[in-house]
Formats: structure tokens, C-alpha cells, sequence
């Protein structure tokens, strides 16, 4: 997946075979690159992604995580959408590279009508997905997630109760730590070099911004998040938004959707669906903290 990950424990009395556990995890990792990876060829995505019209067979993994996306799609009126590889490429977020400048008005309009999650459907039964021709799924803001989840599930096997789990910035918990407190974690703040300290147990947290992959043209900053209604990066003065779920797959998809709605919009969807969510907004001097009581009620510091 191109980054890193780490587990940390407490091994149960019985003892633990590292090598077996180590092994466990990347053989996990491995599958779901094989299976969700965009930047492998050969993985089914991208086969997927090169398919011509008609009904496909998933494999489980692919279709739990597909599924879920959908879910979320539909959840928040698309503003989550696994459909927008061709937009991903288009604006140097994906395997073809980086841009230096924005594409044209052109461009955008042809590749947004390659998108949209209301245009594929799953079949339950036969694990199918419907391809409709030209369409580029991209799991990438919720396969990191399941990535995550995937890793804690080798630790619960093993029956480890006490661990903290990460997968390129993405985090899960169980139990306490070693000194038998909650997890002590900390969210980045965007463009500043302090943290906001949390505890932690028992969940999951991810975070969707635009400090970390982003270019910047003619003064303005392209973050790799992208507004599957307009085809272009999200403009908005939300710097980051911070999520908590049971499921670190739901916590990264959630996360992209309320970025994706903007400060007034995805507060508003977080406190009727009562998500545990973190706002951190750009103000001309400040960053502005926005939180729903659920994240207050979790997340102490």
C-alpha cells in the first residue's frame, strides 16, 4: 500500500510466536494489495477497472470492502464515491504520476462521466458487481482502513486483548496500554507543529485531510481529496476531519465524506447520525476546533 505499518501488544500468558504473528499480518496485507491495489497491474481492481461491460465475481474481501463504500455512498448522497479513479489519475493522485497544473474544464467533464457510484450495483448472492463500461473503482479511503482492521484481526486470533494497531496513519485500539491507561494518541494539526492529545480503547480512528498529498498551482492548493459532484479538489475551509468507529474501514470512509461535505455540512450529517467526529477548520490566524458530543464522549484527553 506504499506505506508502513506496527503493532504494538501485550502477549497473552500463554505466550506468543512473533514470526507466526508477523507472518499472519503480512500475508493480510498482502491480499488485500492483490485484490485492492490500483498501483498493481495485475490486482483485481485493475482488472476490473480494464473490464468491458457485464457481471463480475469478487472475491470476499473485495466485496465486503466495495459493499461498505457503497453503503456509505448512499448513506451521505455520494459524498463518498469508489468510483472516481478516472478523476484519482486525472489529477495525478494515482499510478500515472503527479501534475504540475490543473487539468482543463475539458478534461474534468469527460472523466466525471466515467464516474458515479449509482452506476454499478452488487449482486449479494454471487458476490457480483456490475461493470458498466469505463467505469475505475478506487478503494483507496477505505482499503487503508480495512488494512487496519485486517491487522487487529490477526492480534484477536491470537487472543491479544491489549494492542494498538496502524496502517499508514490510521489507528485501532483494544484493551489498555502498559501502564493500564487507554491508548494515549495524538491527531496531527494542520500547519502547525502541535498535537491534539486523545485516549483511547476499543476503537478505531482515522482522519481525511488536505495537509498531507496536495500540490500547489499559481498560488492555490489541489489537496488529492477530490468532490465526486464537481470532479475537482475539495475547496473548503475544513483542513481535516477526524473520525472514530468500531471498524477502522467505516471510521476512513466516513472521515472522507464528511471532508467532502465541508465544515457546516458535515458537522450537520455527523450530529444526526451521531458520528464521533472531530472538525479542525483554517481560520485567518487559527485552527478552529469543531467536535460532535459522541467524539467528546470517547475521545478524552
Amino acid at each position: 500500500m506504499g506505506t508502513s505499518w506496527s503493532a504494538s501488544f501485550l502477549a497473552p500468558a500463554r505466550g506468543l510466536d512473533i514470526h507466526t504473528v508477523h507472518a499472519t499480518i503480512e500475508n493480510a496485507l498482502e491480499d488485500i494489495t492483490r485484490q485492492m491495489s490500483t498501483w498493481a497491474t495485475d490486482s483485481t481492481i485493475s482488472c476490473l477497472n480494464q473490464a468491458q461491460t457485464g457481471w463480475y465475481q469478487l472475491p470476499e474481501a473485495f466485496f465486503y470492502v466495495l459493499r461498505n463504500g457503497l453503503d456509505v455512498s448512499q448513506q451521505t448522497s455520494g459524498a463518498y464515491d469508489p468510483t472516481l479513479g478516472q478523476l484519482v489519475d486525472l489529477w495525478g493522485f494515482g499510478p500515472g504520476g503527479q501534475v504540475s497544473a490543473p487539468p482543463s474544464d475539458h478534461d474534468i467533464h469527460a472523466a466525471l462521466a466515467n464516474t458515479g457510484w449509482q452506476n454499478t450495483a452488487l449482486n449479494h448472492e454471487h458476490r457480483g458487481v456490475w461493470q458498466p463500461g469505463g467505469l475505475k473503482f478506487d478503494l483507496s479511503s477505505i482499503a487503508k482502513g480495512y488494512g487496519v482492521d485486517q491487522i487487529a484481526a490477526a492480534l484477536d486470533k491470537h487472543a491479544v486483548e491489549h494492542y494498538l494497531v496502524e496502517l499508514g496513519g490510521e489507528l485501532k485500539t483494544r484493551g489498555l496500554n502498559s501502564q493500564q491507561a487507554p491508548w494515549a494518541l495524538a491527531i496531527e494539526i494542520p500547519d502547525s507543529p502541535d498535537l491534539f492529545p486523545i485516549s483511547l480503547s476499543g476503537y478505531a480512528i482515522a482522519t481525511s485531510g488536505d495537509y498531507r498529498r496536495y500540490f500547489l498551482h499559481d498560488g492555490h492548493r489541489y489537496s488529492h481529496t477530490l468532490d465526486p459532484q464537481t470532479g475537482r479538489p475539495i475547496q473548503h475551509p475544513l483542513a481535516s476531519v477526524t473520525v472514530l468507529h468500531d471498524k477502522c474501514m467505516m471510521a476512513d470512509a466516513l472521515a472522507t465524506a464528511l471532508f467532502c461535505m465541508g465544515p457546516e455540512r458535515g458537522l450537520e450529517h455527523a450530529q444526526k447520525h451521531r458520528i464521533p467526529a472531530l472538525f479542525m477548520l483554517r481560520c485567518p490566524d487559527k485552527i478552529a476546533f469543531e467536535w460532535t458530543a459522541e467524539f467528546l464522549s470517547l475521545a478524552k484527553s
